[in-house]
């Protein structure tokens, strides 16, 4: 029988199924991080320890301060999450990237960029977007705290197999169009519930031609639509990006590795219960003005009338142009920005620096801005390069790696009240602070809202740039 990417996987890792339809999968690569403490917890109510603790790899990352002297922390509930996630690491003799480690950055970020993500493995994490990770040909997703714990002690975790579904995009993206605007584009289209139940794979030629951090970009993406997970199927581009990565195979193991990765694509007559063909060079530069991520619209777009929509939708509508403060009919143009932000697990590889510094080169921004990296290397290479002096010419601070400005609880926050252009996942109320209005946007986008003073096309801006 033809399978699929996910097919492969799920039945290479499947234990047992029982009689509800419910399997036991086995895990390969278990990442966690400060937010995991109540997992711990468990285990030592129990007695019990780590099961395999070479395949747990802890991450300091979600509290982490990006921009104190020597990374110290002042509020000491933070300070003791993070010597927990230490502490337990050394207790249960996990890996440890810790806050002080020179590989440190957002647990997304750095499992590919070790090598610790490898094409048809399992990963999960205690986070939402371990989706990311499938971007290699892995099957990723997210798990709650009581997983967490079950995955600790036992390596495995009970699971529903989900439906396949595939969306292809066809074509060429012009240029200026990113990954984060085919994601954006993809949630739009089919909502933040579309892919609801759904494993879903990413494929057509327009995917095939991103980069790996784009594709990391979009996998990131999938949990926003509803999906369990998302795929990239392992090709030419995914030997580049892991050859010679500190954990993966080396020499002639690599070389045995890459044959069976490279097995793993679908099926060509592989069938999937749901199919999506969007057309690359239809997607323009795309920013949300709601408050989910399906409420995007190309940036030359106006804001929807709620009187235009049926009602359950023009209820949505309304609420959200009330929490951000817009007007039906609104340009998305003239949508004033008072800071921006460049970083998060979606948007902070040193691809994603570069593009957000082609724009900003020799240009000064109208408003504050913070930019994190993804982790500590990207950081040291985007020095290297000299990304950190467009950033600081253009008026914006540089940060450490973290996930900083994302998620609102490491001290990066949007003011009460204030718009902030975002290269973050969500921009649910609240999610970058209390009262913050987020705009979701690629890089390039955020570093054109930077230099306008407002939400803009970047496409003029990288005339004779590109």
């Amino acid at each position: 029988m033809a399978r699929t990417l996910f097919d492969k996987v799920w039945d290479a890792h499947v234990v047992l199924t029982r009689e509800d339809g419910q399997s036991l999968i086995w895990i390969d690569r278990h990442f966690f991080h400060e937010g995991s403490h109540h997992a711990f917890a468990q285990l030592a109510a129990r007695g019990a320890k780590v099961a395999e603790p070479g395949l747990s790899i802890g991450v300091a990352d979600h509290y982490v301060p990006t921009r104190s002297p020597g990374r110290a922390i002042a509020d000491e509930g933070i300070a003791g999450m993070v010597a927990k996630l230490e502490a337990n690491a050394r207790l249960h003799g996990t890996r440890l990237i810790g806050l002080q480690d020179a590989r440190q950055g957002i647990v997304h970020v750095v499992g590919p960029e070790q090598g610790f993500t490898l094409p048809g493995l399992t990963v999960v994490c205690g986070d939402s977007h371990t989706s990311t990770h499938g971007a290699l040909g892995a099957l990723a997703f997210g798990i709650g705290a009581s997983e967490v714990a079950h995955v600790f002690m036992t390596q495995t975790i009970w699971q529903k197999r989900p439906r396949r579904m595939r969306v292809r995009v066809e074509g060429k993206l012009a240029p200026g169009v990113s990954a984060k605007d085919m994601a954006l584009s993809i949630i739009a289209r089919i909502g933040a519930d579309g892919a609801q139940g759904h494993a879903v794979e990413y494929a057509g030629s327009a995917v095939r031609a991103l980069s790996m951090e784009g594709r990391l970009t979009l996998c990131n993406l999938a949990i926003e639509s509803g999906a369990r997970c998302g795929q990239v199927a392992p090709d030419e581009t995914t030997l580049a990006f892991l050859r010679g990565r500190p954990m993966a195979p080396q020499g002639s193991d690599f070389d045995r590795a890459a044959e069976a990765w490279l097995a793993l694509p679908s099926d060509a007559d592989a069938e999937f219960d749901r199919e999506v063909v969007i057309a690359g060079d239809e997607i323009a530069p795309t920013v949300t003005w709601g408050v989910s991520p399906e409420d995007a619209l190309p940036v030359t777009a106006t804001i929807p009338d709620p009187a235009s929509a049926e009602p359950g939708r023009a209820a949505q509508i309304r609420d959200a142009l009330d929490y951000m403060g817009l007007a039906p009919g609104q340009k998305l143009e003239s949508v004033a920005v008072d800071r921006v932000f460049i970083g998060s697990c979606t948007n902070a590889r040193i691809e994603d620096l570069r593009s957000a510094a082609a724009v900003l080169a020799g240009r000064r921004a109208k408003v504050p801005g913070l930019v994190s990296p993804g982790s500590s290397l990207v950081k040291q290479q985007a020095e290297q390069e000299g990304l950190d002096r467009i950033f600081r010419d253009a008026g914006l601070e540089w940060a450490d790696s973290g996930c900083s400005m994302c998620v609102g609880m490491n001290g990066d926050l949007v003011p009460a009240g204030e718009r902030c252009a975002s290269t973050t996942n969500r921009n649910f109320k609240g999610r970058q602070g209390k009262g913050a209005r987020t705009h979701l946007m690629s890089p390039a986008m955020v570093a054109a809202a930077a230099v306008a003073g407002h939400l803009a096309d970047v496409r003029p801006m990288l005339e004779g740039r590109l």
